[in-house]
């Protein structure tokens, strides 16, 4: 029957005609935005299987009455019903409540709601009226496109796997149940998950009822307050007559529960008769745990096994070992905790010491200190810092801002090994500008995501090389931040501006990071518009504490007063402390000794080397006792006749030259072989020698021996990697280590990477290399190889990274940056050999002896190596006009294939396979620009 009231296309009645009650006033209904808030992105693999008929319950109107009041619940009434306003368009197959900070109904810091959370639920009796009752079959309803009422029967209802309830406005436990709904999509389990208590009108509840009806399992988040709530203690009564309960102690403890009436002391004894396999908990912090858990007795029950067979192995999540000497800096990984868990709120403290008080915000008194005080605002609850500055609670970035070595890095560290059971996974990436595109790009081998190119395509759309980078760019982002929580963490962090095309930070972090966190450590004062803990020098008695070291004995109080010393000429350098303590216990020397040797270290670096940034080198001339001490720590490496200190020392040097990124031992010692040969200007790379030469037992033993003793002096840490042992060099340690040998060390590595394996473990490495040997945009190159050397690096190190980068990460521009610059390079090497001769000729001394020069071999220009540049600048043109095709630039893809066709007809004939493959690519070119 027609009530007169106008209906949209799909039967329902007009969205501008809907109206919410939010905070006790009426509005409209803004739909556009509720689409963008409450849609949640779907789970990885399983996003069209997942889109089933159950979407979550949207409000409706009885037909006849076309804008009536909805009923609401105390609880609801002071949010927004987020159960009854998800846009129709795209169906989803969980409920979510929205996570956005503007949304109240998950305002985790709306007074109303922390005040109506304790009191006990009560359920409308329209609601009531007109729900359905567990106790009977339910007639399957279907919620497609044309809308339900309460009164349509005939229709059917698709089953749904699992039903997961929860109850309460707490952050945490709604992050935690998203988190289990995106889990269990994961495996390919349809889910609905919900907090009825928000619901506000009878077609909401029919819709939920109907579901925990059809679930096959029902799985109900308990917390201590959920028995508060009747709703919470009807499903777990449900599920438990039915034998498919699956209960979650959510940060409660079972045997603590108790029921205020009847109906709750049945849910509890429900609860307490489950089976032991199907009880979980959830208990201090360790979540993770609980949901793999219960992901796999969900799997295992429906059968589900398959998934399992393709999960991706583990791998070591946190790069670094925990620090077992790990000291103070409790205040600064409380205050983490407080801005990204909400701990420590101080509108929960009032709550509970001072009751609801009407509207407005009653002021606990003995709460605030002369430091620190709370304001509220509209949008939540501000803590204002020891600086003065005021810091929401609950916020999902956080920086660590301090100078150089004061121990940033060891704070994200240790809050990672504390909380990680929180979050899916921990992600580690560097920050520096230059690496960190790419290191954001890596993370895609650990999501399982595929951020490959485009492939050739001779129809359709060829997107633009920015599209697919920001396509490739976009599939991590939208990994990492939804429903299912990572920590994200980005070590010192360079710059808010990406380096290669000045994107800012917020391209990566965006402003709803889902479940996600982010810590970033930087020597800025402030990154983008995140909240900033600043890491203050440790007191005096932490750093005491740290500069005893391991060793156990008692230190004099003259000794005492020596390590006072240390931490007044150290200041705020926490790594200078840490250096210290392990030199007492390594040489086993007294504290006024060390102190007298290290105060006589001078301060000269014999030839001046400049090849740090400002930044570094203002650090160095800021600190001359850090300077100081780490070079008495050179010299006890470089002052011996010990051959494992040697090696020590030149895998030092060489190190310092690696990208800031994990480096294995193997590699290391193998660079630093080299560097005799590159201090006596003898490096040859046509003298490759096999791999295994190096590999023998006893040096095995003798690189581990000098890695060990870089550990051990605090110059290098190790890495959670394998085969083999990995380690990194300390920041500060590399800045230093650059000046003391100018490039020699560089010149090495560069001969040393002959030895490198994966092009994608070590791909920072291999940029590095580049940036030495090329330079880029207005930076000079520092390492000069000759012609020979040149074709052996751009054909074994710069050809195959560039093409790696395009294929498996996107990263178009940058690989056609680096090809060429690569191009250029072999030209100008033409172009010098060309020079020579027309020299010679012009001075009568063609082809004669004269000792010397690039590119000559017996006084002669080296017709190999002139032919050697040639073919391979035609190789890299080849490459550059296949993968401008895949990016749509066909004029240019034209004229490289034309300029290669060119070079190979001259250098090798009309009928050779490589002219005949460069003619086939100009054939393609010119095909598909017909096509496309």
């Amino acid at each position: 029957m027609d009530s007169g009231v106008p209906k949209d296309d799909d039967g329902l009645c007009p969205r501008s005609l809907l109206e919410i009650r939010i905070g006790g006033s009426c509005g409209k209904f803004d739909f556009a935005a509720a689409k963008s808030v409450v849609e949640s992105p779907p789970s990885s693999a399983f996003v069209s299987a997942l889109q089933s008929p159950y979407i979550s319950p949207r409000a409706m109107m009885p037909e006849g009455d076309p804008t009536p009041p909805l009923v609401a619940s105390p609880l609801a009434s002071s949010f927004h019903v987020g159960g009854s306003q998800l846009a129709d368009e795209i169906p989803s197959s969980s409920y979510t409540p929205p996570s956005d900070n503007y949304e109240f109904s998950d305002d985790h810091f709306d007074r109303n709601l922390r005040f109506a959370a304790l009191m006990p639920v009560t359920v409308p009796e329209a609601v009531v009226a007109s729900r359905v009752s567990f106790s009977f079959p339910v007639p399957r309803v279907s919620l497609g496109k044309g809308g339900i009422s309460p009164g349509h029967g005939n229709t059917k209802l698709r089953s749904c796997d699992v039903y997961v309830g929860y109850h309460g406005q707490d952050r945490n436990l709604v992050r935690f149940c998203k988190w289990v709904k995106s889990e269990l999509e994961l495996q390919g389990i349809a889910c609905f998950v919900a907090d009825r208590a928000k619901y506000s009108d009878a077609q909401s509840h029919e819709i939920a009822d109907r579901v925990i009806c059809s679930a096959t399992f029902g799985i109900v988040v308990v917390t201590d307050r959920s028995f508060l709530n009747p709703l919470s203690s009807e499903e777990i009564r449900f599920f438990a007559q039915k034998k498919n309960l699956v209960p979650i102690f959510f940060e409660a403890n079972p045997s603590n529960l108790v029921g205020v009436d009847s109906v709750c002391r049945e849910a509890i004894d429900g609860l307490l008769k489950c089976h032991r396999e199907f009880k979980l908990e959830a208990s201090e912090g360790h979540w993770r745990g609980c949901i793999m858990r219960a992901a796999r007795i969900m799997r295992s029950k429906l059968g589900r096994t398959s998934v399992a067979e393709n999960e991706s192995e583990p791998y070591e999540e946190i790069p670094f070992p925990r620090n077992r000497h790990f000291v103070g800096r409790e205040r600064e990984i409380m205050e983490i905790e407080s801005i990204l868990f909400g701990k420590g709120d101080p509108v929960e403290r009032e709550s509970t010491a001072t009751g609801m008080k009407g509207d407005t915000l009653g002021q606990s008194e003995g709460l605030a200190d002369e430091e620190s005080d709370s304001t509220s605002t509209r949008r939540g609850v501000h803590k204002k810092s020891r600086s003065g500055n005021y810091r929401s609670f609950g916020s999902g970035a956080v920086c660590l801002c301090g100078v150089p070595g004061i121990g940033k890095t060891e704070i994200a560290l240790e809050f990672a090994y504390r909380y990680s059971n929180r979050y899916k996974m921990v992600l580690w990436v560097g920050g520096e500008s230059r690496y960190l595109r790419q290191n954001i790009l890596s993370l895609s081998l650990n999501l399982g995501l595929d951020v490959s190119a485009d492939a050739e395509k001779e129809r359709g759309h060829i997107r633009s090389f920015d599209e697919q980078e920001f396509d490739a760019f976009k599939r991590v982002k939208r990994e990492l931040f939804r429903d299912s929580p990572y920590l994200l963490i980005i070590d010192n962090l360079e710059s808010e501006k990406d380096w290669w095309d000045g994107k800012d930070l917020h391209d990566l972090i965006p402003r709803n990071m889902g479940g996600s966190h982010v810590i970033i450590t930087t020597r800025a004062l402030k990154v983008a518009n995140f909240e900033v803990v600043q890491v203050l020098p440790l007191p005096l008695p932490e750093s005491v504490v740290l500069m005893k070291g391991t060793r156990r004995k008692e230190f004099s109080s003259e000794d005492l007063e020596v390590l006072r010393k240390f931490d007044e000429k150290l200041g705020g350098t926490t790594f200078g402390k840490w250096v210290v303590g392990l030199l007492l216990s390594e040489l086993g020397s007294s504290p006024l000794a060390l102190y007298g040797a290290v105060s006589e270290v001078p301060l000269d670096d014999g030839p001046c080397h400049t090849y740090l940034g400002m930044a570094d080198e203002q650090y160095c001339k800021n600190n001359p006792f850090v300077k100081k001490l780490l070079y008495f720590c050179f010299n006890v490496l470089h002052q011996t006749n010990d051959r494992k200190n040697l090696a020590a020392w030149e895998m030092l040097l060489v190190g310092a030259w690696f990208a800031p990124a994990p480096v294995s031992a193997s590699l290391l010692a193998a660079a630093a072989k080299n560097l005799a040969d590159a201090r006596n200007g003898l490096y040859n790379w046509s003298r490759l020698l096999p791999v295994g030469c190096f590999l023998g037992p006893q040096t095995w033993n003798s690189e581990e021996e000098s890695v060990a003793l870089l550990m051990r002096l605090g110059l290098a840490k190790r890495v959670n990697r394998h085969p083999g042992i990995w380690i990194q060099l300390q920041p500060i340690v590399r800045i230093f280590a650059r000046r003391k040998d100018g490039l020699y060390g560089a010149k090495a590595f560069i001969r040393g990477l002959r030895r490198v394996g994966s092009l994608e473990i070590n791909s920072d490495h291999l940029w590095a290399s580049a940036f030495l040997v090329f330079g880029f945009k207005s930076e000079p190159p520092l390492v000069q190889l000759k012609p020979a050397d040149m074709v052996l690096y751009i054909r074994r190190t710069a050809l195959p990274l560039a093409v790696g980068a395009f294929a498996n990460f996107s990263r178009c521009n940058a690989a056609l940056e680096l090809l060429k610059v690569c191009t250029d390079v072999l030209e100008e090497v033409e172009k010098s050999f060309v020079s020579q001769i027309q020299d010679w000729c012009e001075g009568s001394l063609c082809w004669r002896k004269s000792g010397g020069g690039q590119g000559k071999k017996g006084g002669k220009v080296d017709e190999y190596v002139w032919r050697d540049v040639t073919l391979l600048r035609a190789v890299l043109l080849e490459t550059r006009a296949r993968l401008m095709i895949r990016g749509g630039m066909f004029d240019g893809g034209e004229e490289l294939s034309r300029s290669c066709i060119s070079i190979r007809t001259v250098m090798l004939g009309h009928n050779h396979s490589q002219t005949l493959s460069a003619q086939e690519t100009l054939a393609k070119v010119v095909r598909m620009r017909s096509k496309i």
